[in-house]
């Protein structure tokens, strides 16, 4: 089939709040903007998902500038965060949320008209803003959404996987991938390219994140040639709900309650127990993210973990009347399926829920490839091995931006033949994905496939490490590359979703063997990456590189950071 051939000044990969704002400030440099995502514009990826704050510093609560936010946020992130990449993030945050509401964003007000700015553990100031208690995520991607609309120099292109950067003399010059639903290629050409493509948390058994949050922008990253740093830092989120099945909300959903009504954790003995831990008070949420996640699988692992394997998340000492005001229409939802929060507890537990790690950029969000430019959950800097709760969305937001404004402005010469070249080695390659099935072992599912990834992954590389356990899940994942290569898949004239999943579960595969290689290496518990047979931390920080050889394979070293990074 003939190919799609479309050209750009900047190409931006994935449309969360990262890519859409992108696409907004490139477009006010002047230059022409293409937007792809494998789904639909403004609806895949995390952003939409987003139920809670965004942590800017505006001083409107407290007294609050971002030098302390920059210091919370160094000091949360566990000696790892990139000093310059944080600043950038604190120091650009209030302009941006501004802009944001400028785009009709509706931020929460106070009566006294004041932006409403919530405490979230971790921080020393009350600074997260939200538009309402479970949905500032979908009211950012639609206020986004509505800035980059009617603007006739960006182009949204919905439904097309990119599945290779294509590099030309050292220099990124645009992408090659097809459109899903009509089985064509698409090749584009531009000037800079910026993957905002997300996170990689569905490698995991247990995770919040959207079902196309495979890990495919580590990968296109990675093969034009990008480094990849900590890729072991996962961040697993502690009271994900456990207990009971319930239908209808997100499983992350009781953190905001608990922020507001100071909701108790009780391990299975009905003891209260994050005081032993991290001395915080009951009715009190302070413990961050990682701290609580630790504290929970202490409990299990004592035997002391409720009957699924988490915790009780309980409300029972809050009036009805203040349990209704904060969960608003919740309380139905709940009620409706038999959990009345005034006697009932509920049961929550660890679940995988933001990429800490990425590729690594500069201050401008360039890689190391000129013309490639990375932003949003997918870079690496910003939260180091702990992310504080409210600066995914304002690094999603700025970092965005950022990399908007730096493609916009760097103009480079077209190079469409040398991405019409790369599309006919890709679709040549793309091609052997289909073949017919040859033995019984190769027609199992790609579902099947999945599961078997996701439980050896948090098996193995789960909230607790150990390095047998890590050792055994690398073996299984090695194992796994011939059984993907051999699983079937008939030819599609339309709708290639099997190629689709095919791909993603080869990005799944890539990205999760980097962050087991990683969480191997790292002998120590750091933040969200605990080892038990490593309880303690290192006196000087290591930051973990990966690139990879050309024969596909992972390169890793470790290395220190220097003091000023710390």
């Amino acid at each position: 089939m003939e190919a799609l051939q479309l050209q750009a000044d900047v190409l931006i990969v994935g449309s969360g709040a990262a890519g859409l704002i992108a696409a907004r400030a490139a477009a006010d440099k002047g230059a022409s903007v293409i937007l792809v995502d494998k789904s639909l514009i403004g609806r895949g990826g995390a952003t939409i998902l987003a139920q809670m704050t965004v942590a800017v510093a505006l001083g409107e609560a407290d007294d609050d500038n971002p030098q302390v936010h920059f210091e919370d946020t160094m000091k949360g992130s566990r000696g790892l965060a990139d000093p310059a990449i944080v600043r950038t993030v604190v120091e650009r945050g209030p302009e941006v949320v501004l802009e944001a509401e400028g785009y009709g964003v509706k931020w929460a007000r106070t009566k006294e008209g004041a932006r409403s700015q919530a405490f979230a553990p971790g921080h020393t100031r009350s600074r997260c803003v939200y538009v309402d208690i479970l949905n500032t995520g979908g009211a950012t991607s639609n206020g986004l959404k509505r800035a980059i609309w009617k603007d006739s120099s960006i182009r949204r292109i919905k439904n097309v996987m990119l599945t290779k950067v294509v590099v030309e003399d050292g220099r990124a010059v645009g992408a090659v991938g097809f459109d899903m639903e009509q089985v064509r290629p698409v090749e584009i050409a531009a000037a800079s390219v910026i993957l905002a493509t997300g996170g990689l948390t569905e490698v995991f058994e247990r995770n919040s994140a959207s079902t196309n949050m495979t890990g495919d922008g580590y990968v296109l990253a990675a093969e034009a040639g990008a480094e990849l740093r900590d890729m072991e830092m996962v961040q697993f989120f502690p009271i994900a709900h456990l207990f009971p099945p319930l239908v209808g909300i997100d499983p992350i959903m009781w953190d905001p309650f608990r922020y507001k009504l100071g909701g108790r954790l009780l391990n299975g003995l009905h003891e209260e127990f994050m005081d032993k831990y991290n001395g915080e008070v009951a009715g009190k949420y302070t413990a961050a993210r990682d701290q609580t996640t630790l504290a929970i699988f202490r409990e299990v692992e004592a035997g002391r973990g409720t009957p699924h394997g988490g915790a009780y998340l309980d409300f029972r000492m809050v009036p009805e009347d203040k349990l209704k005001e904060a969960f608003g229409p919740v309380i139905g939802i709940l009620a409706n399926q038999g959990v009345d929060l005034t006697r009932d507890l509920v049961e929550v537990a660890p679940m995988a829920h933001f990429m800490l790690g990425g590729v690594r950029v500069d201050e401008a969000m360039r890689t190391r490839v000129p013309g490639l430019l990375a932003c949003g959950e997918l870079i690496y800097g910003m939260h180091g091995a702990n992310r504080l709760s409210g600066n995914a969305i304002t690094e999603a937001l700025v970092t965005g931006r950022v990399a908007g404004e730096t493609a916009g402005e760097a103009g480079a010469e077209l190079r469409p033949e040398a991405v019409s070249r790369a599309m006919a080695e890709e679709w040549e390659r793309l091609q052997r994905y289909w073949h017919p099935s040859q033995t019984d072992r190769d027609t199992a599912s790609l579902q099947t496939f999945k599961r078997k990834l996701q439980q050896i992954m948090w098996k193995g590389a789960g909230p607790l490490r150990t390095g047998e356990g890590l050792e055994e899940a690398l073996t299984a994942l090695r194992a796994l590359r011939g059984e993907l290569d051999a699983i079937a898949l008939a030819p599609h004239a339309q709708y290639a979703l099997p190629l689709v999943e095919k791909l993603e579960a080869r990005s799944m595969l890539e990205v999760a063997e980097t962050i087991v290689m990683g969480a191997l290496a790292r002998k120590e518990s750091r933040g969200a990456h605990t080892r038990l047979d490593w309880d303690a931390t290192l006196e000087t920080p290591v930051s973990s590189s990966f690139t990879l050889e050309p024969d596909g394979a992972w390169r890793m070293e470790q290395i220190e950071l220097p003091r000023e990074e710390r």
